[in-house]
């Protein structure tokens, strides 16, 4: 669900303040609830689907299963009973007693594996339907935020030179290919220096949105590539090599 929620955010362009400003919810609260450490309210989930024009039913049936995964990862353990003094010994089970705890806790495995795959399922299926109304959506070119009215970014960039290359912590990758749709430490990688060259992606969130598609062509163009907002090989080797503008 989180995926999807920072999916929705970075199709409307939104910084997490503008998130504050449209939704009622602060924006230090977004960005716990799109970083995964706090489960986000029904309404901020209702909201957020509003402001990214989807039908919020498929994101709270999203909600109400991590909401329970959520409860039952909270959920205290039972206190240890206390040793019985000495020279009280406990009364030996029953036959019976023994046969009745194993098939308690078959049934409760068989449960969590139940509820796991179909969590499992829900999100891919979330996934493959956000990707094709995604490749409907038309891209709306502007001008990049100014990086001075933005939020501190989901991820930290820590960029460091090592044999003539530039590296920002996440990725040492020099040729894989990263495009629009993709998520993951390859794409905060890019992200990273993306922003290090003065080529603004929106968010470091490691989601590859339409901003961080925006910034790799204005960067290819910059550098002679091919302004197709895939990176590769060549704009991996510029991406490590180049200077601040």
């Amino acid at each position: 669900m989180i995926v999807e929620l920072r999916k929705l955010k970075d199709r409307g362009e939104l910084s997490t303040r503008q998130l504050a400003t449209k939704t009622g919810y602060s924006a230090r609260s977004w960005v716990r609830y799109l970083n995964g450490r706090s489960l986000p309210p029904r309404e901020a989930v209702q909201a957020l689907a509003r402001l990214g024009g989807q039908d919020p039913a498929r994101l709270l049936v999203l909600h109400e299963i991590a909401a329970a995964q959520w409860a039952r990862g909270r959920t205290p353990a039972t206190p240890r009973a206390a040793p019985p003094p000495p020279g009280d010994q406990p009364t030996p089970p029953k036959p019976y007693g023994r046969w009745l705890r194993i098939a308690v806790v078959a049934q409760t495995l068989a449960l969590v594996v139940s509820v796991s795959v179909a969590l499992v399922l829900a999100v891919q299926l979330a996934k493959a339907r956000s990707a094709a109304e995604g490749d409907s959506v038309d891209m709306v070119v502007g001008t990049s935020p100014d990086p001075a009215s933005v939020l501190p970014a989901l991820y930290t960039c820590r960029p460091e030179r090592s044999d003539g290359r530039w590296y920002a912590g996440h990725s040492r990758t020099q040729d894989a290919i990263v495009a629009y749709g993709d998520i993951g430490p390859t794409v905060i990688e890019a992200q990273c220096l993306l922003r290090r060259a003065d080529v603004s992606p929106g968010d470091v969130d490691g989601i590859f949105g339409p901003l961080t598609q925006r910034a790799v062509k204005r960067f290819q163009l910059r550098y002679d590539l091919t302004a197709d907002g895939v990176i590769g090989p060549l704009t991996w080797r510029a991406l490590r090599q180049a200077a601040p503008q």
